[in-house]
């Protein structure tokens, strides 16, 4: 279906304020931030998802419509460390349950992003972003003309978000909705999740995740000893793909990182962890996308996920 135009809110400059220092080389991100101009420079391009009519879905508790603005707050003053430049595109809002409506119109601002060279970073928003994140990248590389791209979706959460999307379309069931893509395009489907709780998803969701092939690392197998291991195994999954599709849950975190998300985890994988498996990813050369997902900024206990979130838009942009 054709996207809404309407749904488009542009670079809000009020979102973006911080500490000003005086001395060469001591910017922050607030200072270095621009809007999306057509022609520019490639660089990165955070490109908001204010939804969560997929966690509703989801029967979850709702919130991150709020998240990209939250995001941006706890971005602002971080030390810019880039050579590149970085562009806020705007957002892209979901009306009342208008959930695909909303992911087309994302999808359709994603594809001529990657059109143009940039990297997107979207910040939702809750989970149903990676189907919108899919459908860009998707659109984006039939375009160019590739018929069957080995296109690896990193997911780092607690959850697989395989639900059959028969039933409802939620925030629940966007790698299912991606493997019915592929499945239809004739593309492969290669998706890792990272850090599942066995206790927050159903047998039937493991079933289905070894019958679609899924690489899975269960929150209790990614620990300071083992994770050369997950390294290496991440590695192998990243050697086999042309195209590198990073989500990233907030929810993967310990409740006591990121409390302000739909669902917290009672255990998780802590975000000394995260971060070397996201410098693997970030440095393969092959990553096109990325998104951030579930920050409820109303549910947050100071700021503490946003923080957390902000910092990983940081690390994912250090490269360049």
């Amino acid at each position: 279906m054709p996207s809404d135009t309407s749904l488009h809110q542009d670079f809000d400059r009020t979102l973006w304020q911080g500490r000003t220092d005086h001395e060469p080389g001591s910017e922050r991100w607030h200072q270095k931030i621009q809007p999306l101009a057509e022609g520019g420079t490639p660089g990165c391009a955070l490109l908001g998802f204010a939804c969560d009519a997929g966690v509703a879905r989801n029967q979850g508790r709702v919130g991150a419509a709020d998240g990209p603005a939250a995001l941006r707050r706890a971005l602002a003053p971080l030390a810019w460390h880039r050579q590149g430049p970085a562009y806020d595109a705007g957002d892209v809002r979901c009306e009342g349950d208008a959930m695909e409506v909303a992911q087309q119109a994302l999808a359709d601002r994603l594809a001529p992003l990657l059109g143009e060279g940039h990297l997107p970073i979207v910040l939702g928003g809750g989970h149903e972003v990676a189907y919108a994140s899919w459908s860009g990248l998707a659109q984006h590389l039939a375009a160019n003309g590739e018929t069957a791209p080995r296109v690896g979706i990193v997911n780092l959460d607690a959850h697989f978000d395989l639900r059959d999307p028969r039933h409802v379309r939620s925030s629940g069931t966007p790698f299912a909705q991606i493997a019915e893509d592929c499945a239809q395009r004739g593309w492969p489907f290669r998706y890792a999740c990272l850090g599942v709780s066995r206790a927050a998803n159903t047998r039937a969701l493991f079933n289905r995740a070894d019958e679609l092939g899924v690489m899975v690392r269960e929150d209790r197998d990614i620990t300071a000893p083992r994770l050369t291991d997950i390294e290496q195994d991440l590695a192998d999954f990243l050697r086999d793909c042309d195209h590198l599709y990073l989500t990233i849950d907030l929810d993967v975190l310990p409740a006591a990182e990121a409390p302000g998300v739909s669902a917290p985890a009672a255990r998780g994988v802590a975000l000394a962890l995260i971060e070397p498996l996201i410098e693997s990813i970030r440095d393969s050369g092959k990553l096109r996308l990325a998104d951030l997902a579930e920050l409820n900024p109303g549910r947050d206990i100071d700021g503490r996920t946003a923080r957390a979130a902000a910092r990983l838009v940081h690390l994912l942009t250090l490269n360049d």
